[in-house]
C-alpha cells in the first residue's frame, strides 16, 4: 500500500532534521561499549543494523564489547567460583582461562554478525571490515587490601596510532576486554575501563555506554537527559540511590570528559534503535555528559544566517512572521542574538532600536519547537530586555498575531498603533492587523 502523502512528509521532514547532525558527524570518532548481555539476549543483530549505517555515514567507529554473562556461564559450567573483592573480579588461572574462551566466543559472534550483507535487510550491501589486534597494553591491579587479584588488570596504554590507522583504511574496530603486557601475559580488563581509556587517548568526540536502564535519573525519578561535569558530579557525591550502571558508568562518562571526550550518553540497551535516537534528535533518549553547559546565548554573525533562515521559515509560511529574504537577514544580522544548543541553533531574536524615543522593538523571537518548554524564550527575551537598558531604552514593543498570550503572561501590555515608535509606525502592515503590545522596562 503507497505511503500517505502525510506520511511522506513526516519522512522528509524528520530526515531533512537529521542533515545537520550527518554533517557534523562525518569524520568523527565514536566509542560505543555494550556489554555482553547484547549478544547474549540476541539483541546485536538490530544493533548491527545501527553500526552499519553510522559506518556509511562516515563515522569512526570503536566498539568496546563486554563478556559478564559468557564468562559465569563458561565458570559455571567449570565448576569454578566466581570470586570479587572491592566489586572486581579476582582471575585466578582457571578463571583466566574461561575468561579467554567466553571473550573469543563472543568476539567471533560480533564479527559474524558485522559480516553479514542479507538482501532486503539493513546489511543489504553492507561492507564493514573489522580490525583487531593487540591494541591494549595492560598491567595487573595487584594487591588490594592483602587480596592479589592475579591475573585481573588495568589499561597502562592503548595504541592510538594502530587504531587510527585501521579506521584511515574505513575499518571499524573492535575491541575486547583483554589486555598484553610486555612479558606476553594477558589480563582480564573491565569493559568501562578500555572503553574509557581509549576514547580519552583516541580524543574521541562521543563515548556511549550502552546500559541496563535508560540513563541517570534524579531522586525523583525523572531522567536527567543533559548533565555537566560538575552536575554528574554532584549527583554522584549527593548520596542519592543509583541503578547498578548508572554507579558504574556516571564516573567514567565524568573522567572522559575531564580528559577531553567532547560527549558522553548513557543509553539503554533494551530499546531498539536507542544510538539513533540518541545522536541524531534534539533532546536525546538517554543522559549526556559534557564538560560544561551545551546552551551559549551570543551576538549573530553572518555564518549564522543559514541557521536562523532555518529556524524562521516554517514560522514565516505559517503567517507568523513576516518574511525576510536572505538579503534582508544579512544586512539586519547585528540586530540579532542566537541561543545555541550543543553548536546547534534552536532560538534567536532581534532588537531594533529607536533611541530617539526611547524605544526597542523586540522582533524575531523564535525557539525550534522540539525545544520549547524549556525557558529558552524567557532567556532570548532577557537577554534583548537587557540589551535594551544598555541602549538607554525605557521600553520595548513587539507586533504578534498569534502569541500575544505569553507575551501578556511577561508583562507586556496591549496597545494601540498609534503608540509605536513614528518609524515602526510609518511601515505598519494594516492587512496582517498584527496586535501591539508594550512593556516599560525601566
Amino acid at each position: 500500500m503507497p505511503a500517505s502523502s502525510t506520511g511522506r512528509s513526516g519522512f522528509v521532514n524528520w530526515f531533512r532534521s537529521v542533515a545537520p547532525y550527518i554533517n557534523a558527524f562525518r569524520g568523527k570518532t565514536f566509542v560505543v561499549a555494550f556489554g555482553g548481555e547484547v549478544v547474549a539476549d540476541g539483541k546485536f543483530v538490530e544493533l548491527t543494523h545501527d553500526f552499519n549505517l553510522l559506518a556509511a555515514l562516515g563515522i569512526r567507529l570503536v566498539l568496546v564489547h563486554g563478556a559478564r554473562p559468557q564468562i559465569e556461564q563458561h565458570l559455571s559450567k567449570s565448576n569454578i567460583g566466581d570470586h570479587y573483592h572491592h566489586n572486581i573480579r579476582l582471575t585466578d588461572a582457571a578463571t583466566m582461562q574461561c575468561v579467554k574462551e567466553a571473550v573469543g566466543r563472543v568476539r567471533f559472534e560480533i564479527e559474524a554478525l558485522l559480516s553479514m550483507g542479507l538482501a532486503n535487510s539493513p546489511m543489504a550491501n553492507a561492507d564493514i571490515r573489522v580490525a583487531g589486534g593487540n591494541f591494549i597494553t595492560a598491567q595487573p591491579i595487584g594487591v588490594i587490601n592483602g587480596v592479589d587479584l592475579q591475573h585481573t588488570g588495568r589499561v597502562r596504554k592503548v595504541d592510538v596510532a594502530a587504531i587510527r590507522d585501521r579506521m584511515e583504511f574505513g575499518e571499524v574496530v573492535l575491541l575486547s576486554p583483554i589486555g598484553y603486557s610486555p612479558t606476553g601475559e594477558v589480563f582480564n580488563l573491565t569493559l568501562e575501563d578500555v572503553a574509557t581509556r581509549v576514547a580519552v587517548e583516541l580524543d574521541a568526540d562521543k563515548l556511549v555506554f550502552m546500559m541496563d536502564t535508560d540513563g541517570v535519573f534524579d531522586a525523583t525519578g525523572v531522567l536527567l537527559r543533559d548533565l555537566t561535569v560538575g552536575q554528574a558530579s554532584a549527583v554522584l557525591s549527593s548520596g542519592q540511590p543509583l541503578t547498578d550502571d548508572a554507579a558504574l558508568f556516571l564516573p567514567c562518562a565524568v573522567r572522559a570528559c575531564e580528559a577531553g571526550v567532547a560527549r558522553t550518553h548513557l543509553i539503554s540497551r533494551h530499546t531498539d534503535g536507542a544510538l539513533l535516537q540518541e545522536l541524531f534528535t534534539d533532546e536525546g533518549i538517554g543522559t549526556m555528559v559534557v564538560e560544561t553547559t551545551l546552551n551559549t546565548l551570543r551576538d549573530a554573525t553572518i555564518e549564522d544566517v543559514g541557521g536562523i533562515l532555518q529556524l524562521l521559515q516554517p514560522l514565516e509560511e505559517d503567517g507568523i512572521l513576516v518574511r525576510r529574504s536572505r538579503e534582508l537577514l544579512e544586512r539586519e544580522i547585528e540586530k540579532f542574538v542566537v541561543l545555541e544548543h550543543d553548536h546547534r541553533i534552536i532560538g534567536c531574536a532581534a532588537l531594533y532600536p529607536f533611541t530617539d524615543e526611547q524605544a526597542g522593538e523586540l522582533a524575531c523571537l523564535a525557539v525550534q519547537p522540539s525545544c520549547r518548554r524549556h525557558g529558552y524564550g524567557d532567556a532570548l527575551l532577557k537577554h534583548i530586555t537587557s540589551e535594551a537598558l544598555a541602549l538607554g531604552l525605557r521600553r520595548l514593543v513587539v507586533l504578534t498575531t498569534r502569541t500575544a498570550h505569553w507575551f501578556i503572561e511577561r508583562g507586556f501590555k496591549e496597545a494601540e498603533v498609534s503608540q509605536l515608535p513614528a518609524q515602526k509606525k510609518e511601515l505598519y502592515n494594516y492587512q496582517r492587523r498584527s496586535k501591539v503590545f508594550v512593556k516599560n522596562i525601566r
